[in-house]
């Protein structure tokens, strides 16, 4: 997936025919609530990650896309964290497409594997207004337990076994950006995620075995959202992402920051990849050109 391109007129075009004020910056309206933005009231059969398989693809659109896994805390606390992501995704995604082409975001919901109903909500990748729209198909369940973590680690899990990137053929990296408010979750219980995934799994998913899989083939960042309902695990954040998450990648925002920093942490992924790429491009002529000059006899 991930056809067409994300413009300014579409957002504004498709929020009007929702009800839905946008400002002259381009914003949703920011006296809509969390509650007023997310309406699902149960998981929606387009993001259900039951048996599914989600590709981010190239074409000629996107000759080299840029997979982003935006993952949100969906728990009780952070509804005001991801309307702030809904009310800003313009802005995001203007500012992306001005210095970058091909970026396709797939959107997450990430609950409790151990209390909620819907823990894992799963989207296509995509580059256009459908970003927008799947985002709005998110079921905002207000859950999550009493267990000081959330299953943020499903982002990591669901983007190794659930997703397809052409840009892994090209050897380039995806990037996962999972938001909260708790600590890592130390590990994915084993009976919840079959019967949520589909999959057949002996044992739980330990965290530490799992980041080591999944950085071969994803940038993992994490934004621990600073808010007034919620500032309990700061240090318990810091410690437990710090642990395995290299510095810098383990990012302390307010909800007026979000925007900011999620646009500069895919900005920067896809500069790397980007001069990844070239290395890769010259190395192959490097190679090619090697081949290419006479093979010399000596008598």
């Amino acid at each position: 997936m991930g056809y067409g391109h994300w413009t300014r007129e579409s957002f504004e075009q498709y929020n009007l025919s929702r009800g839905r004020g946008v400002t002259a910056a381009g914003h949703l309206d920011s006296r809509l609530s969390d509650r007023q933005i997310f309406t699902q009231s149960r998981l929606s059969p387009l993001l259900d990650p039951k048996n599914v398989m989600r590709e981010c693809c190239d074409c000629p659109e996107h000759p080299n896309s840029v997979p982003v896994i935006l993952a949100l805390d969906v728990t009780g606390s952070m509804g005001s964290a991801s309307a702030e992501v809904a009310k800003k995704m313009n802005e995001v995604m203007t500012k992306l497409y001005r210095r970058v082409d091909g970026v396709e975001f797939m959107i997450m919901g990430i609950g409790d594997l151990s209390y909620d109903r819907a823990p894992i909500q799963i989207s296509q990748f995509e580059s256009d207004i459908r970003i927008a729209e799947q985002l709005d198909l998110v079921y905002m369940e207000h859950g999550g337990g009493g267990n000081a973590f959330e299953s943020y680690t499903a982002a990591w899990y669901m983007g190794l076994r659930h997703a397809r990137l052409d840009a892994w053929q090209r050897g380039q990296k995806g990037l996962i950006i999972t938001m909260g408010d708790e600590p890592l979750n130390p590990y994915l219980p084993r009976g919840p995620l079959s019967a949520v995934t589909g999959d057949c799994l002996q044992s739980d998913v330990e965290t530490p075995a799992l980041y080591e899989e999944a950085i071969r083939k994803y940038e993992l960042y994490h934004l621990h959202v600073i808010h007034d309902r919620f500032n309990t695990y700061l240090e318990d954040v810091k410690a437990s992402f710090g642990a395995l998450l290299p510095e810098g990648h383990t990012k302390i925002v307010g909800l007026n920051d979000i925007s900011k920093a999620l646009t500069d942490i895919v900005l920067d992924f896809a500069e790397s990849a980007r001069q990844s790429e070239k290395a890769v491009v010259w190395g192959a002529e490097a190679d090619e050109n090697a081949q290419a000059e006479p093979a010399y006899i000596s008598w």
